[in-house]
């Protein structure tokens, strides 16, 4: 349904309106309230966060024989700096994308990845990361998942650099791939 467009106001409708109301006194224009200036942000949490590091570091929350030693995985391709691998094992490049093979057999992980890193590569992304797994279910071979995607990396040619993540990003259960541009 349309909407009516308003009818026209006759002369005679417009005075009967006006001896109706009587005499009006037009509004005086008022200036707006000033508003108060917004106070400069100020970091809380950021001091709150720094101020806490020193008691932290003190309190060892972790047995350090549980660190995870000698299962790290990693790898350069010949031809690359080794600061490379280094800036990767530092984490100093931006993951841009993540998959994650925990449930998956061996051969469903295999497709899973092959076409994970060519999704990557059609995106153009540069730094992605694998989540394997640690294989603490695994039988006395070892960790299945981790062997085989280090495996494949190694043999791809798109891939120049791999290393196990950061403790924070998974540790040695994932591994963050540099690939080609």
């Amino acid at each position: 349904m349309k909407p009516r467009p308003p009818a026209q106001v006759s002369d005679d409708d417009a005075q009967l309106f006006r001896d109706a109301i009587g005499d009006v006194r037009p509004f005086e224009p008022v200036a707006p309230t000033p508003t108060a200036p917004k106070p400069k942000p100020h970091p809380h949490m950021l001091e709150a966060d720094e101020a806490a590091v020193p008691g932290e570091l003190l309190d060892m929350a972790f047995d350090p024989g549980l660190m995870e030693v000698g299962e790290e995985l990693s790898y350069l391709r010949d031809g690359y700096p080794p600061k490379l691998l280094r800036q990767l094992k530092r984490g100093q490049y931006s993951i841009q994308d993540e998959i994650d093979l925990h449930q998956m057999n061996a051969a469903a992980a295999q497709a899973t990845i092959v076409d994970f890193l060519a999704e990557a590569k059609h995106h153009g992304f540069r730094c992605v990361r694998i989540v394997h797994g640690k294989g603490l279910r695994s039988r006395a071979s070892g960790p299945v998942l981790k062997a085989l995607t280090d495996r494949m990396l190694r043999r791809r040619d798109d891939v120049i650099a791999f290393a196990s993540a950061r403790p924070m990003q998974g540790g040695t259960g994932a591994v963050v791939v540099l690939l080609k541009g």
